[in-house]
């Protein structure tokens, strides 16, 4: 019988000696208490400077060196060498013997293999050069096609769909594991595209130039390696492109997670070494590499050449380019940039903002005057009364998506954790008219396809237990309001398809509850359930979480989750935690670095509010995280065992002492700190899972860790050196390592199927069985 014996677990977790300032000795007393609790005063933490550390894993010496030196594991980090991979292909054959002979295992890989070729899926829209774009992937094509039809054919249902690019043909012409990452092409005509391949479905892509009406690359067209890439068209021979330029000044032209900090302008015939330098950062940068973006109106003129230089992961600085010479905007920081709409410039806030005398709050949603963004003379200094403020969310709302039209500013959000779609009109000193379209009732929003040369757009509607429907709406449709005062709701919605239901959902419902974190602080979460569950605790229940880099985690509909568990008796919940974007920039910055704690302290409350309620209890609850949600389920598992008989942790993040050596992580410092410096090293060790997992705890779950070697964005060391860590100390953990599809997955249904039903049969055999 698993307990809730948290006071005997933190005995033998708590951490032995740390220096006694007088800052560290509250939250010394803290940490006693609970094992690994946040310090109430984040100051604290600048002073709390470890000594030693109990638990063989955790290093004497948290510096890089000390860290390496104390790695057993240091070598699964070496992702191809013979050494590794004969570990991995062991461990594959094990994860194996413990799935894939389950009996249910070949029913879920039917059932989502079913889901993920079926013919009957919506066929989602991108418009383009007059056409309905999209790309689409099934039984026959697992590759995918590029393809295309009339607009007319496609909202009456039976589009005419004209291949434009077979991947699978190319792929096989080549010879390569061609994986489609999208096409950026030139307006307004978008003909032209630049077309991003991943071989073998990692983040590095190589780029070509394809003529969709001769449906083939153009000869000597542009053309960029495989790399880490940023671009875009500045006119029909020129692009603006961030790339690895080889050694530049003595350099790497690279930032240490890899990714580009040089802009230069290439033009048709050039080589990389003979581009123009438009814009440069420092090596040193941090976050996902400076990025060009050329905004075009309407008509696909110019309205905007903007750079975007990050200086860690959620802090840059925006350059415009005029005159040929990039010029620093008067933006701070921390801000989204979401485009133009003729000469302004859309952007929310994720910091407070004082423009023109007057501070805007966080999460403000601002349309402000690029030349008003522009360093001048306060001598001559512009002056405007258009209204700078387009909307103001509220504690409880978060934008998560604008979209500009031609002459409206679209915006999808949410209320509570709940979808809505709002519609915004400049003008100018009049504000910000709002028109609310109407959606449905306990929904999340999305907003699929825009366009600058229209107000038609397309969006989606769906929940936990209502599959998806594509909507398309005018949002320009009745007429223009005089004044940001004259709210109005509008039933704007016009159905287009409607995605079948894949699993049987009349016998659950939905709820949303809050659970009371560590220090008060209500989390929310949904709990979708079979109607009829018994409140004895004996339901096998799945609690999924993130927690990370602003995003939310809404009501979507998860077809594979509702038929390989729903459909079997099974309980699935999503954790709103702190991290997340659900409440916007401020819930997502009250778990940044020396405060991660707050989510892990946050997942947990939920975990026994769920048990309180007798929805589960420990032996029937497990967990499942990926990427960011792998230092979540990782840090879970080794706090709180006696919560969790099951963890699915999945393309992770564990090791958080050397996360900033294993590529890309160093664009996350921003995130969770750096570990390289002394007083982040202090607060990343007192929860690091690779470190802080022990021996001999009782009740130790048995989790199931899963990466890909392909996956160049979260670096497969920290899976495997976890995985092999756990079996040391004989926790006897699956693990299996993907060898296709990279981060996303998104390389072969075939594969993703199997992924499935691998997550599905676990969790049946630890929580059901």
């Amino acid at each position: 019988m698993r307990t809730l014996a948290l006071a005997a677990l933190m005995a033998t977790t708590a951490p032995a000696a740390f220096a006694q300032t007088a800052a560290a000795v509250e939250t010394a007393d803290l940490m006693e208490q609970v094992g690994y609790g946040h310090p109430s005063d984040a100051s604290g933490i600048a002073d709390l400077q470890p000594i030693q550390i109990a638990g063989p894993a955790m290093p004497t010496d948290l510096t890089p060196e000390g860290v390496a030196a104390a790695d057993t594991y240091l070598w699964l980090e070496d992702v191809n060498a013979d050494r590794s991979m004969d570990w991995v292909r062991a461990q594959n054959a094990q994860a194996h013997d413990a799935l894939e002979t389950d009996p249910r295992f070949e029913t879920f890989r039917d059932q989502a293999y079913g889901i993920l070729s079926a013919t009957d899926r919506i066929a989602l829209p991108h418009m383009q050069d007059g056409m309905v774009f999209n790309f689409w992937q099934d039984d026959d094509h697992p590759k995918g096609l590029w393809r295309r039809a009339s607009p007319d054919s496609y909202r009456a249902g039976a589009p005419n769909w004209e291949t434009v690019l077979d991947i699978g043909a190319l792929a096989q012409a080549e010879g390569r594991d061609w994986v489609f990452k999208g096409a950026d092409c030139y307006g307004p005509v978008e003909r032209l595209c630049l077309i991003a391949l991943s071989d073998g479905g990692g983040d590095a892509v190589e780029v070509r130039e394809y003529d969709t009406h001769a449906r083939a690359f153009v000869e000597g067209g542009f053309s960029l390696p495989m790399g880490k890439h940023r671009y875009d068209w500045l006119d029909e021979n020129t692009l603006l492109v961030a790339t690895d330029f080889g050694e530049v000044d003595g350099q790497p032209s690279l930032t240490e997670s890899g990714y580009p900090y040089i802009v230069r302008a290439l033009s048709r015939g050039q080589t990389l070494a003979e581009a123009v330098t438009v814009f440069s950062g420092e090596q040193g940068d941090g976050g996902y590499g400076v990025n060009p973006t050329v905004t075009r109106g309407a008509e696909g003129q110019v309205e905007a050449v903007l750079i975007n230089r990050p200086l860690d992961t959620f802090r840059s600085e925006t350059y415009a380019v005029i005159d040929d010479e990039p010029v620093r905007l008067t933006l701070p920081e921390r801000a989204s940039v979401w485009g133009t709409q003729g000469n302004t410039l859309i952007f929310s806030l994720e910091e407070p903002w004082t423009y023109r005398t007057q501070t805007y709050q966080t999460g403000a949603l601002m349309g402000v005057g690029l030349d008003l963004l522009v360093p001048m003379d306060p001598s001559t200094a512009l002056i405007s009364n258009a209204a700078p403020l387009i909307f103001q969310p509220n504690d409880r709302q978060s934008i998560e998506a604008v979209r500009i039209t031609r002459n409206r500013v679209v915006v999808a959000m949410f209320d509570n954790v709940v979808g809505q779609l709002r519609v915004f009109n400049n003008r100018g000193e009049w504000g910000w008219p709002e028109t609310v379209v109407t959606v449905p009732d306990n929904s999340t929003v999305a907003l699929v396809d825009t366009g600058r040369s229209s107000n038609q757009i397309y969006y989606s509607v769906e929940g936990f237990l209502t599959p998806t429907t594509l909507m398309t709406a005018d949002v320009a449709a009745g007429g223009d309001q005089r004044r940001a005062d004259e709210s109005r709701t509008l039933d704007l919605g016009q159905v287009v398809a409607q995605m079948p239901a894949r699993f049987d959902a009349s016998r659950d419902v939905v709820e949303q509850f809050e659970a009371r974190s560590s220090d008060g602080t209500m989390i929310p979460y949904f709990l979708v359930r079979p109607r009829d569950m018994p409140t004895d605790g004996s339901t096998g229940t799945i609690l999924y979480g993130y927690g990370g880099f602003l995003i939310s985690k809404p009501a979507d509909y998860i077809p594979e989750m509702g038929r390989l568990w729903l459909e079997n008796g099974g309980v699935f919940v999503i954790a709103n935690i702190r991290g997340g974007g659900e409440f916007g920039p401020a819930w997502h910055q009250a778990a940044l670095r020396e405060n991660r704690q707050r989510a892990f302290d946050d997942f947990a409350a939920v975990a026994e509010d769920l048990i309180a309620r007798g929805v589960t209890s420990p032996e029937h609850l497990g967990i499942y995280g990926r990427s960011n949600g792998g230092v979540l389920t990782s840090v879970s598992v080794t706090q709180r065992p006696d919560l969790f008989n099951a963890a699915v942790i999945e393309s992770p993040l564990i090791d958080m002492l050397r996360y900033p050596y294993m590529p890309a992580g160093a664009s996350w410092i921003g995130e969770y700190g750096d570990p390289r410096v002394p007083e982040d090293a202090a607060f990343i060790a007192r929860y690091s899972a690779y470190q802080n997992v022990r021996p001999g705890v009782a009740d130790f779950p048995r989790v199931y860790i899963t990466t890909n070697t392909h996956d160049d964005r979260v670096h497969p060391g920290h899976a495997r050196k976890f995985a092999a860590r756990l079996a040391e100390y004989g926790y006897d953990p699956i693990y299996f390592e993907d060898t296709a599809g990279g981060h996303s997955y998104d390389a072969d249904p075939v594969a993703n199927a199997r992924r499935w039903a691998r997550h599905y049969v676990y969790f049946a055999q630890q929580l059901m069985d």
